[in-house]
């Protein structure tokens, strides 16, 4: 036991008086510029995107949507649930041929565009009307469709949102640009010194 403890003092004791050479390079190693890049909200040509994906161009057409939430509960506490979910600004729905799965949100403390969104229950007896904007997959859209209130299904689609995606592609040029600016001055800042203004690189 004492044997054991002795050695570890003495390698302790050596480490202090010589130590690894590789300590040393890490004192004198310059610091290197660090940059975080957000990821993009958008993807650069949505439009296109929206035209050929072939999940947007099943989701544009008009097609089945089905409420969510709450799939245990009884069928009376859902259509509770649903009716008190979009009155908050809210609600999960699913298109039922693709089993594609979205939130929607049509409350201005959710969203900015709230001139965009609706959720109408006086715009046809039974049903509600919604419509609400966000980025799925990178690209600007539009939900637009009703529920039936008892069935808590209906008939919904997807629409390309024209504004909003030009907004967002003129954030994302931006934040490319700073990006990059950043990037041309690290290398001006942090370029290896071993070329003399006015001369070639040192050594010619």
């Amino acid at each position: 036991m004492h044997h054991h403890q002795n050695l570890g003092e003495a390698a302790a004791a050596l480490s202090a008086i010589h130590p690894p050479p590789y300590e040393s390079l890490v004192m004198y190693e310059p610091p290197k510029p660090s940059f975080i890049f957000k990821i993009p909200r958008v993807v650069p040509h949505q439009k296109s995107k929206f035209e050929t994906d072939e999940l947007f161009r099943r989701l544009s057409r008009e097609s089945e949507v089905r409420y969510t939430g709450y799939r245990e509960r009884s069928i009376d506490e859902r259509r509770m649930r649903f009716v008190n979910d979009c009155r908050k600004g809210y609600a999960e729905l699913s298109f039922v041929a693709s089993g594609t799965n979205i939130q929607l949100y049509f409350n201005a403390n959710h969203n900015p565009y709230t001139q965009d969104q609706e959720c109408d229950f006086e715009k046809e007896r039974g049903k509600v009307h919604l419509r609400s904007n966000f980025i799925m997959n990178g690209v600007c859209v539009r939900f637009r469709g009703w529920l039936d209130l008892e069935r808590l299904d209906g008939v919904a689609s997807l629409e390309y949102d024209e504004e909003r995606a030009l907004h967002e592609n003129a954030q994302l040029c931006e934040q490319v640009a700073n990006y990059n600016q950043r990037m041309v001055e690290s290398k001006r800042i942090y370029a290896p010194q071993d070329e003399v203004p006015g001369r070639g690189p040192v050594g010619w």
